[in-house]
């Protein structure tokens, strides 16, 4: 079942990491080059994404008030900075934030979670190791996400991402999704209905109810969110059962 496997101080241990990678990778990567995982976006582009998180996430995050804040598409690049530059300052200064913030403050989110700012670091850390991911495969390097944040980040898609965004499920798609991460020895299970898509707990699953079919993903917890985030086909992991439940799932 789903889990959260940190804490603030997990999650910035992650950044410390992931961020610092990133930048990198950036570095290393003309301005022009496109983000094959990112149809249509260049390393400037994503570059100028993830700065612009940084730079929105700062500006509410720790003030106390949980309105919603008005968000800009993207940052702006001054005069004369590059989309590097803006990145290291946003990235400073989230890190400078987050390391005095208290989990516990009330701060605005857009999730089903509590407003508090204890969702901000956990939010950051996956947001950053997935376009870490990116800027890498940009340059051929792609690595892995870390087995225990990315058994955290699926979880997220699942506990935070789904609920915010729950759409209908055609009726074509009835059943039950079983995601297996072979590294992190975690499982987690989906139901997949009219309503929508419901995160169940294994005394749900194996109990009285009737799911019709079935479908088992296996890989690491890497493979399996970057395949939630649509990084990569689901053909890059061990499918067993209905693989087409695996379509409502990314429509839902």
């Amino acid at each position: 079942m789903g889990r959260l496997h940190g804490t603030k101080d997990f999650w910035i241990g992650a950044l410390r990491v992931d961020g610092p990678a990133f930048a990198a990778a950036v570095g290393e990567a003309p301005p022009e080059t496109p983000v094959l995982s990112c149809p249509g976006w260049t390393v400037a582009d994503l570059t100028l994404h993830l700065a612009g998180v940084y730079h929105w996430v700062h500006s509410f995050v720790g003030s106390g008030e949980t309105a919603r804040p008005a968000r800009p598409d993207r940052a702006e690049l001054p005069s004369g900075v590059t989309p590097l530059q803006l990145w290291q300052h946003g990235y400073d200064q989230l890190m400078t934030l987050f390391d005095t913030l208290d989990p516990e403050s009330p701060a605005w989110n857009w999730a089903p979670q509590p407003k508090k700012a204890g969702f901000w670091p956990r939010r950051m850390a996956h947001e950053t190791a997935v376009h870490r991911w990116d800027a890498q495969l940009a340059i051929a390097a792609g690595e892995p996400i870390e087995a225990k944040l990315a058994a955290d980040g699926i979880s997220e898609v699942l506990d935070t991402w789904l609920p915010a965004g729950r759409r209908a499920v055609s009726g074509q798609w009835h059943g039950v999704v079983h995601l297996t991460a072979t590294d992190a020895a975690q499982d987690w299970y989906l139901r997949l209905r009219g309503e929508g898509v419901a995160l169940l707990d294994t005394a749900t699953v194996f109990g009285h109810e009737d799911h019709h079919a079935r479908v088992q993903v296996t890989g690491t917890a890497s493979d399996l969110l970057l395949a939630l985030w649509g990084r990569i086909g689901y053909d890059a992991l061990t499918v067993t059962g209905d693989p087409s439940l695996l379509t409502g799932l990314r429509t839902a």
